[in-house]
């Protein structure tokens, strides 16, 4: 155990965001399970109709995991997020398949019920179940843009792809597997006709006038829609761009930095004063902060850098109408040290930076080159082009030359008249203020260093250094003053190389701007007051980077997935004419999400792509399963003989459409 008058503190824990993932997917599933149970009985009227997707759902989410298991993906936000992602869609196949069974018994109890309950049943899963299978089909290839993310924006996204391919993939099965037995089961009883159900016939009776107008004026609608689809390019255009959407970890991790060459009681005290200033705020469960670096390989920090962790209350804790945003603005304007620069941010997302990048910032800029001062004129001018930037919280430009060096010079001469070499003074002054292992301590199997070298107090100034004792030869003890001299100079406290070239940094702390249209002005900014030095290069780091690889992909996997889809939709069809008619009704569908994005005021990221692609999927399905039904409506007036004039046409559309609205209603609904 822990010595007498010790105790652990956890200072940060990110398990209870994991935590609260689960519990958001605990009660996605629950909310959509209760959603389904309370629309099938609302427009079917009958209980044990609702218990058939209520038992499927949970049973395909727990089945998606199993190949997760063998694939070694973890429970994530991400990974959990694909589930959630898929419920929606996973119900609806049950939902229209439930629907049709309700239609078609109910059509044979009209005509006597003669025969078997179950031939109907599995007429009627004959007849919708292609296309359900087809549509679920669609909405799993048109997640494959996804798969073929690269780096950091793929490992994050794959595990989503994956878990939302696998829960759409069992769903398809349990849809034409369990379902129809669930249903021989528990579809039994006398079905009510929909045309006793007050919400049908109301539905039916808004909706017929509706369907029956935009038949009779289909050159305006479409108009109409495409001038909609014109009116939103100006909205997307107006969209900002960045790689993900902040992400609320509940945490805020700040990060001051000072110039080289901070003292340690300096640092103590300058972190201690930041500690009790953000203590106050009313927002703050805890404070943890620390300057310097733990003694490993794989925390490069220096002294000059702080990393305090700020743990935030719950949200209804805080001060009313008090956001994320302006709250790390309060603490900004509170916490304004001369020459330490902010740069706040989120825990997670800045390991990810720093392990991806080596910038601890939303943005940074390198520059390369062979020369450290050069590059350091070059790293300071950058910083003060994009002080004044809109956007810009703050902008730091590292100093590679700002550390400070005893320095001493061995007096060549001196030294040989003691019978001294260089290596001899040099051994003395790094024994006696660097230290020396001069033997090792033993327990059991462990073997501990003993390090030997002056007290502080006879090396902590420039008259104690040079008082240092050197052992001459012939035994006499002189101060280190008599053979070399010292002086102190400025050299690079750390030197950093990429790719065989030196190379500096410049952090940009950006506030208030989608990242992807700042770095343009940025680029501009530089490239206007900033003359880069022949041999020097510059790079430009950070989340934008993974934006415009994913949309660089994108471009031209979503045109070949749109491909795939289009072959689907033609295997399903048969008719290029249908297929063009699903296709072409997708875009008008997106333009709701365009609106959205802009008068929310979200900007375009890959999660948002991720979101339109999925809308896209779902809306092709949506086509598949209007188009199922009015064809259906359209062979029955063939088979009756009452197709014959423009008119009859006409009724078989709104037959299709506005008679058939209750199961299509129940997908959106759900």
């Amino acid at each position: 155990g822990l010595p007498e008058g010790v105790h652990l503190e956890v200072t940060y824990d990110r398990s209870g965001l994991i935590r609260e993932s689960i519990q958001t997917l605990r009660h996605t599933l629950l909310e959509e399970m209760l959603v389904v149970s309370i629309v099938i009985f609302l427009f079917l009227l009958h209980a044990r109709s609702a218990l058939i997707p209520v038992l499927t759902l949970p049973l395909g989410v727990l089945l998606a995991f199993i190949p997760m298991y063998y694939q070694g993906l973890t429970i994530s936000i991400m990974s959990l997020g694909g589930i959630a992602v898929a419920i929606g869609a996973m119900v609806d196949a049950s939902i229209i398949l439930i629907e049709n069974i309700h239609k078609r018994i109910e059509l044979w109890q009209d005509e006597g019920g003669e025969g078997s309950r179950a031939d109907v049943i599995v007429h009627a899963m004959q007849e919708v179940g292609p296309s359900v299978f087809f549509s679920l089909l669609i909405i799993t290839v048109s997640f494959l843009p996804v798969f073929t993310l690269e780096a950091t924006e793929g490992r994050l996204f794959k595990p989503l792809a994956f878990t939302k391919t696998y829960s759409m993939g069992f769903a398809a099965i349990l849809a034409v597997t369990v379902t129809p037995a669930l249903a021989v089961l528990l579809i039994k009883g006398k079905i009510r006709g929909e045309h006793h159900n007050p919400v049908n016939r109301w539905l039916v009776r808004l909706y017929s006038p509706v369907v029956r107008g935009v038949v009779r004026h289909r050159y305006w609608v479409i108009g109409a829609a495409l001038l909609a689809m014109l009116f939103s390019i100006p909205a997307f255009m107006r969209l900002g761009s960045e790689f993900m959407p902040p992400l609320n970890e509940g945490a805020i991790l700040y990060m001051p930095t000072a110039p080289p060459g901070m003292s340690v009681g300096e640092a103590t005290t300058a972190l201690q004063s930041m500690d009790r200033q953000l203590s106050k705020f009313p927002e703050v469960e805890s404070v943890f902060g620390k300057m310097g670096r733990a003694r490993t390989p794989t925390d490069p920090a220096p002294l000059s850098m702080a990393e305090i962790t700020i743990q935030l209350k719950p949200r209804d804790q805080w001060r009313p109408g008090l956001s994320y945003d302006d709250l790390v603005k309060e603490m900004d304007e509170k916490l304004q040290y001369p020459g330490m620069p902010n740069i706040w941010w989120m825990p997670i997302q800045t390991r990810t930076e720093m392990l991806a990048t080596g910038i601890r910032s939303q943005l940074g800029i390198k520059v390369f080159g062979d020369s450290l001062k050069e590059i350091e004129e070059t790293a300071i001018s950058i910083e003060h082009a994009l002080e004044d930037l809109p956007g810009t919280r703050s902008a730091f430009a590292e100093r590679s030359t700002g550390g400070f060096f005893a320095d001493f010079e061995v007096k060549r001469g001196e030294a040989a008249r003691h019978g001294l070499s260089v290596a001899d003074i040099n051994m003395v002054v790094m024994s006696a203020i660097g230290g020396s292992n001069v033997s090792e301590a033993v327990e059991g199997r462990e073997r501990y260093p003993i390090n030997v070298r002056y007290a502080r107090e006879f090396r902590d100034d420039p008259e104690s250094l040079e008082q240092v004792l050197v052992a001459t030869p012939g035994g006499a003890q002189i101060p280190l003053s008599q053979v070399a001299t010292l002086d102190f100079k400025t050299g690079p406290p750390m030197v950093r190389s990429e790719s065989g070239k030196l190379v500096g940094f410049v952090f940009v702390d950006v506030v208030g701007r989608p990242i992807a249209d700042y770095v343009k002005d940025a680029k501009a900014r530089v490239q206007e007051r900033v003359k880069v030095p022949a041999g020097q290069r510059l790079e430009w780091a950070g989340q934008f980077q993974y934006f415009e690889r994913a949309k660089e992909k994108l471009t031209y996997v979503v045109p070949l997935t749109l491909l795939l889809v289009l072959l689907l939709l033609y295997f399903n069809t048969k008719s290029l004419a249908e297929t063009a008619i699903v296709l072409l009704a997708v875009p008008f569908s997106l333009i709701g999400a365009v609106w959205l994005l802009y008068l929310l005021g979200f900007n375009l990221s890959v999660a948002v792509w991720v979101g339109i692609i999925a809308l896209a999927g779902l809306d092709a399905e949506t086509g598949v399963v209007m188009l199922l039904y009015l064809t259906l409506a359209h062979k029955r007036r063939i088979e009756r003989g009452e197709l014959r004039s423009e008119e009859d046409l006409e009724e078989a559309i709104v037959e299709g459409a506005a008679q058939r609205i209750r199961p299509k209603l129940m997908t959106v609904l759900t």
